[in-house]
């Protein structure tokens, strides 16, 4: 048996070669058209999508460090691409949104990311993409469900 049988196997490290693989091509895009690293782009995505937010409720919308959205919301903010308004529901904290340039922006970059998405994914039936996604979206609800403190707990940490 190879030294590397076990780990090409392991499921959260091929999810984390895939991501790494889509979000890296992708990427690339974003980076030679329109000068935005990943989080950047994950951050506009989410506003784009969702509306303004907090940069703790970007935080956990994306699952990005909070140091990496707070690096991605200072440059979007210093190309124009953003602003911060005060938080109406809480004094402390700001909201983020785009500007009419950022909304521009995430408008032109959208159509490139489905045809992208469409691009890879072309050789996946619409029934295999549904399935793909429903497993996507269990294997991150099990993963959110799992407390520190769980997972210690079963591998007799605590």
């Amino acid at each position: 048996m190879q030294p590397t049988s076990l780990l090409a196997r392991f499921l959260p490290y091929q999810l984390s070669l895939a991501s790494n693989a889509v979000s890296g091509r992708i990427a690339v895009e974003y980076r030679q058209r329109w000068g935005l690293s990943i989080p950047e782009w994950r951050v506009m995505a989410v506003l784009g999508d969702a509306g303004a937010m907090t940069q703790r409720d970007l935080t956990k919308r994306t699952l990005m460090d909070k140091v990496a959205v707070n690096r991605a919301c200072k440059v979007l903010e210093e190309r124009d691409l953003a602003q911060r308004t005060p938080n109406e529901n809480d004094g402390r904290s700001h909201l983020l949104e785009l500007t009419d340039a950022g909304r521009a922006m995430h408008d032109e970059i959208m159509p490139l990311a489905l045809q992208m998405e469409s691009q890879l994914f072309a050789g996946f039936s619409a029934d295999e993409l549904d399935l793909f996604r429903s497993l996507l979206a269990r294997a991150r609800s099990q993963a959110e469900g799992l407390s520190e403190d769980e997972l210690a707990a079963r591998h007799g940490l605590k």
